[in-house]
């Protein structure tokens, strides 16, 4: 034993020396209560993240878009009765200086990419065969800062010309298409172009991938008479789980209307948040048992070394002193548990990656553990060893040194 230790130290390291097997068991118990919690952590956080890639990778977190048009409520009175107006249809139509509200999201810190497209409904063409389609004219180099259309391509490759056009997987099946085929596309406007198919998408739903057609910004503004105009502006946020506020403020300063992604896809919203709540809750119940096995198993070594404890309070040691015995005894242990406990996690997590596969051979998900989980797992697994050793050594502390010599 290191003679310049402190006093309580040597203490403390002795006891946990003496009682081998009780100390071996409650580090055991901590460092699998911290392999749980750090390998719970990282697959949720790795779930999470890819969850949240497939749904946001397909969408901006914001879209702005020009007010819907409403009419005006008439009170006309015809013989006593009250004129009812119906509600007006929508058109398609351009937001009013679009360049100057571009400019001002580019000039919030809060925003992160600004792309302005146009989009509309189409009809893709082939011979007797028509389909309907959702049209987007982009501006290639922005629009992939918000969705990345170049890691979609599945066939072909992302190229845009005024005369080529990117369409998904299901429609190219469902016309017979395939990389540099021609493609007729009119739209209700009277817009009419035969375009290149320049390369398939897979956007990750048949539903997306059936109607999925992108050009470029200005052949969109073409077929669907909408020169020098944008329907839409999608913007990405520097916090996507702050999208719905930085929505909320963007409507008030412009007076456009803005849908964030939290908006439009409420349900999955939600249930992140439920997968949230409910990981933390588990983590803490683990924490608890933890603790608790802990605390117990230092109440017993109170018991046991009763004499002892009399024996140092009667040769001077004060309570002070007798109480921080114990509580390093139980830091010790938290600390040797979760270093224990976080090389198991990551064996762990080893094996989950070898064995959660995808059919193709692929990782089912990325998963990994950040180095600040390790470093927060060896500081909460302390902390709550001190805690959990706080009542036993203020049972310690409160000996008296002749009753507890003799009992």
């Amino acid at each position: 034993m290191n003679p310049w230790l402190p006093f309580e130290w040597i203490a403390a390291l002795r006891f946990l020396r003496e009682g081998r097997l009780q100390s071996l068991f409650i580090i055991c118990g901590a460092a699998i209560g911290v392999a749980v919690i750090v390998f719970m952590s990282a697959l949720l956080d790795g779930m999470q993240a890819n969850l949240f890639r497939r749904v946001l990778s397909s969408q901006p977190h914001i879209v702005l878009e020009r007010p819907k048009e409403a009419a005006r409520p008439l009170r006309a009175l015809q013989n006593g009765a009250i004129v009812t107006v119906q509600k007006p249809s929508q058109r398609l139509s351009s937001i009013d200086q679009w360049q100057k509200v571009r400019d001002q999201m580019l000039a919030r810190p809060d925003i992160l990419a600004v792309s302005p497209t146009v989009s509309g409904p189409a009809f893709a063409v082939r011979a007797a065969a028509n389909q309907s389609i959702s049209l987007t004219g982009i501006d290639p180099e922005q629009y992939i800062k918000i969705v990345p259309l170049p890691d979609k391509i599945v066939a072909g490759s992302f190229r845009l010309t005024n005369t080529d056009i990117l369409i998904g997987i299901q429609l190219a099946d469902d016309l017979g298409l395939q990389v540099g085929d021609k493609l007729r596309v009119a739209t209700a406007a009277g817009g009419n172009l035969n375009l290149n198919i320049a390369g398939l998408l897979d956007l990750g739903s048949r539903g997306a991938n059936q109607r999925g057609a992108y050009v470029l910004l200005s052949t969109a503004q073409n077929l669907l008479n909408l020169a020098g105009g944008v329907s839409s502006i999608n913007l990405t946020v520097l916090d996507p789980y702050q999208a719905e506020d930085i929505a909320q403020s963007i409507a008030l300063d412009t007076g456009l209307d803005a849908l964030s992604w939290i908006k439009t896809n409420n349900q999955f919203f939600l249930g992140l948040n439920a997968q949230k709540v409910s990981s933390r809750m588990i983590r803490l119940f683990v924490g608890l048992s933890v603790a608790a096995g802990i605390a117990s198993v230092l109440v017993v070594s109170v018991v046991q070394r009763s004499k002892e404890i009399g024996i140092l309070r009667a040769m001077g040691g004060t309570r002070g002193q007798v109480m921080r015995v114990f509580l390093i005894q139980g830091a010790l242990v938290g600390l040797l548990g979760s270093l224990i406990g976080s090389m198991l996690a990551t064996v762990l997590l080893a094996v989950w990656r070898g064995v959660a596969k995808n059919p193709d051979g692929t990782p089912m998900f990325p998963v990994s553990v950040d180095v600040p989980l390790y470093f927060w797992a060896a500081l909460i697994a302390t902390i709550t060893g001190l805690l959990a050793a706080l009542i036993p050594a203020l049972r310690a502390a409160r000996m008296e040194p002749v009753e507890a010599i003799r009992g």
